[in-house]
């Protein structure tokens, strides 16, 4: 990653800045993304340069996460009704299983509307809404930060890049930290 943002930054005088959300490259027979700023060879403007795509320098691929379609993003009150929901029951069937295991050192606490889950030395989960963006972030012990999107189809949190669902993934995490299986949905 490190060569191929040298190579560019040899070249940045025939690329232009056009927002600051991503990297975005083009070249005459592909499309790069990045992570921190999107850039358009001037000669090359189309709509292509604000889509994820898949990107191959030198063999290295990546894909981006999915674009967002604005028009589809949950209206505030609706969102608000949907997260609340969400981490209210994820609270007690949480609260529920914290009193089946015996973990050392488990606390849920719910205030400001954060969870905070604590599995002792296994690790600390914190769940959270986001309102401007409509989504519920988790930060994991075992994954890492995800943000979850409201998916109307499917009924449920979904995780765009992965495609993975909040319930789904919290039930295989918890089963996999504690070694007891857990039914969160």
């Amino acid at each position: 990653m490190a060569n191929i943002l040298r190579r560019v930054s040899k070249s940045i005088n025939n690329w232009r800045l056009l927002s600051s959300s991503r990297v975005l490259l083009e070249h005459p027979r592909s499309t790069y993304t990045y992570s921190s700023f999107l850039f358009s060879n001037n000669n090359h403007r189309s709509s292509k340069c604000f889509s994820s795509q898949t990107s191959n320098f030198d063999g290295l691929t990546s894909q981006g996460p999915a674009a967002i379609d604005y028009s589809a993003l949950l209206q505030e009150d609706e969102f608000h009704k949907l997260a609340d929901s969400t981490i209210h029951d994820l609270l007690e069937k949480i609260e529920e299983y914290g009193d089946s295991v015996d973990i050392d050192g488990f606390d849920i606490d719910y205030g400001n509307q954060v969870l905070t889950v604590k599995f002792g030395s296994l690790g600390t989960y914190v769940l959270n809404k986001q309102t401007p963006n409509r989504q519920i972030w988790m930060s994991s012990p075992v994954s890492g930060p995800s943000r979850f999107d409201w998916d109307q189809t499917a009924e449920a949190w979904i995780y765009r890049r992965t495609k993975a669902k909040l319930i789904e993934t919290l039930e295989s995490e918890i089963q996999q930290l504690c070694g007891e299986p857990i039914k969160l949905s």
